[in-house]
């Protein structure tokens, strides 16, 4: 199957893309944009990987899916494009930094920066139906992600942070000794 992500990570996670698990979850996908509104935009679905190739991964933020308002969503978790104002996961995000870091929010919520820096802002889906958070999970999302941790964890020494509840939950995939929850 030839799917559209980013050289390094296509390379290794090539054997995903085989597995019927991912065809299911193609299909799946398909039929959900053809019938309905998802977000992010289909070119947006794997963006988490074009701006943070495999080798330039030094931490990865765990969301739980896309955001699923209008606008919101472009591939990266917690991060919405300029002039969007803030949800609240990203709204918390910015009070810990300020909090630890002594560092004000930014006027844009776009994370675009931080992936280009090394951050794989990664949702635990990659895809959700237009207002109805969660309506994605259980198709095949979470597979294709836990693999992706895996491939991380085979090759490299990576910090992960988790958000969410669920994302607590999942945390049995990440090196525990580099994970941290809020």
């Amino acid at each position: 199957m030839d799917v559209k992500i980013e050289k390094s990570w296509k390379e290794r996670l090539a054997p995903e893309f085989e597995k019927e698990y991912f065809k299911q979850l193609t299909e799946f996908v398909r039929h959900a944009y053809q019938t309905g509104v998802v977000y992010p935009p289909g070119p947006l679905i794997f963006n988490a990987f074009e701006h943070c190739p495999f080798e330039k991964v030094k931490v990865v933020i765990l969301g739980q899916d896309p955001y699923h308002k209008p606008g919101q969503a472009h591939g990266l978790c917690f991060s919405v494009q300029d002039g969007v104002p803030f949800p609240p996961s990203l709204v918390n995000i910015f009070k810990e930094i300020e909090t630890d870091l002594g560092t004000p929010a930014p006027a844009t919520g776009n994370l675009t920066r931080w992936a280009d820096q090394g951050v794989l802002l990664l949702n635990s889906t990659l895809t959700v139906k237009a207002h109805r958070a969660g309506s994605h999970q259980h198709k095949g999302w979470e597979t294709f992600t836990d693999a992706v941790i895996n491939c991380l964890n085979e090759e490299r020494k990576i910090l992960y942070i988790s958000y969410g509840d669920r994302m607590r939950r999942r945390r049995g995939h990440l090196s525990t000794s580099r994970a941290t929850s809020y």
